[in-house]
């Protein structure tokens, strides 16, 4: 596996920070970074998928934290999340930088019992399923060019196309088997995170409905989310419903991208596009095992637009620009796929279209973003199955999409 962008990131983290917290998707590779940083250094390693260990913690947290001397790396810190208590209390009393380096495959920090546990004693990094760069071996600085001073610059685009590579997943185990394997793993995978992990962060009894829920969402993937409509196609209450997406969301399997607004005084539509954490996983429960079955499929611009919102999220959780990644529309039909809020307010759009021409007219939403924006706009780019970098008017390009990770 490659070494992960976000590494250089923890390292420096674990060097100041008393408490540094890795989440992401389970099976992402959470696991392998903590060995990765562990290595050469007296960094005792537990899990909490180990029932003595879990059993243990959860019985008594404050003695079971107690009970561990010097540095520790805790994986899966989600299944017993009353020990992030028991690490405040230890930190208060030893604020060593490094002490602690914890794991989980939800986004414990939502849970309301624990959310103000650690504040100001943590550091919290996000591990996304591999980068396409990563794959690739690439320093995986795109949001950097993206909001460099100069114009883009073409680069020589490597591997495999795009549907291959979003068939593929950016999940390590599923990556490098046959179509009908890795179908085997996502069903594995799923029925596992849906009665288990779910049991651990939350009291829910929606084991059928979430399948369903999970499939409808990969079904409207990019679309703007419609709670009422979801809600009347399952025959679910509302507030049902909206607990069953944030689940989703703190599992990592969804990950919805919000409305980008310039001031409360502009009419801008404000629900959030409903995006996956893997592009991978959106193929699986919309039945396309291969590159050819996404190519010829009527999904496969939705599939084009979360796959590279993929790679620029994953992208962002160790680039040096500081960036929100947000999408545009107004409700006068002005849209713009994927738009990023950098520093000082700074604006990039980045519109995406599977086609492998662009036209004048594929601009018009960057255009309604530029002069919503004003100054603050700093580039707007086409990001398209082409292969040439094309110029369309000052800071207006239309970009192959393999420019991300090329």
């Amino acid at each position: 596996m490659h070494r992960r962008l976000i590494e250089p990131r923890v390292r420096d983290a674990l060097s100041d920070t008393p408490v540094v917290l890795v989440v992401g998707p389970r099976q992402a590779g959470k696991s392998t970074l903590v060995s990765m940083l562990s290595e050469g250094t007296s960094r005792r390693l537990l899990t909490l998928d180990d029932a003595q260990v879990l059993a243990a913690a959860r019985a008594d947290a404050a003695g079971f934290i107690a009970g561990l001397d010097g540095e520790v790396a805790l994986d899966e810190v989600q299944r017993a999340p009353e020990l992030l208590l028991a690490i405040k209390a230890s930190v208060d009393r030893d604020r060593r930088p490094g002490r602690f380096l914890l794991t989980g495959s939800a986004n414990v920090l939502s849970l309301p019992r624990v959310a103000d546990a650690l504040t100001g004693r943590i550091d919290v990094h996000t591990l996304w399923p591999l980068a396409e760069a990563e794959v690739d071996g690439r320093a995986g600085d795109a949001i950097e060019r993206l909001f460099a001073a100069g114009p883009p610059k073409a680069r020589k685009a490597h591997g495999e196309g795009w549907e291959a590579r979003a068939v593929a997943s950016g999940y390590p185990e599923p990556r490098g088997r046959t179509s009908a394997r890795r179908t085997a793993w996502f069903a594995s995978y799923l029925a596992t995170l849906l009665s288990r992990d779910v049991r651990d962060v939350a009291d829910v009894e929606g084991l059928v409905q979430l399948p369903r829920l999970l499939t409808l969402l990969a079904s409207r993937v990019t679309g703007l989310l419609n709670e009422a409509d979801l809600g009347r196609t399952l025959g679910i209450p509302h507030s049902t419903l909206r607990r069953y997406l944030s689940l989703l969301e703190t599992l990592f399997l969804v990950a919805p991208v919000p409305a980008w607004f310039v001031n409360t005084g502009k009419r801008l539509a404000k629900a959030p596009r409903m995006h996956f954490a893997d592009a991978g996983l959106a193929c699986h429960l919309l039945d396309l095992t291969s590159a050819a079955e996404l190519r010829a499929s009527s999904a496969r611009g939705p599939i084009f637009e979360t796959f590279l919102q993929t790679e620029l999220r994953k992208q962002l959780s160790a680039s040096s620009v500081r960036a929100r990644l947000l999408h545009l529309r107004s409700h006068a039909g002005q849209e713009v796929d994927l738009v990023l809020e950098g520093p000082q307010g700074r604006v990039v759009g980045v519109e995406v279209k599977a086609a492998s021409a662009v036209g004048p007219s594929d601009l018009g939403g960057l255009r309604a973003l530029a002069a919503l924006a004003g100054s603050k706009f700093h580039r707007g780019v086409v990001l398209y199955g082409g292969a040439e970098l094309v110029p369309f008017g000052e800071n207006l390009h239309a970009v192959p999409a393999a420019w991300l990770w090329s």
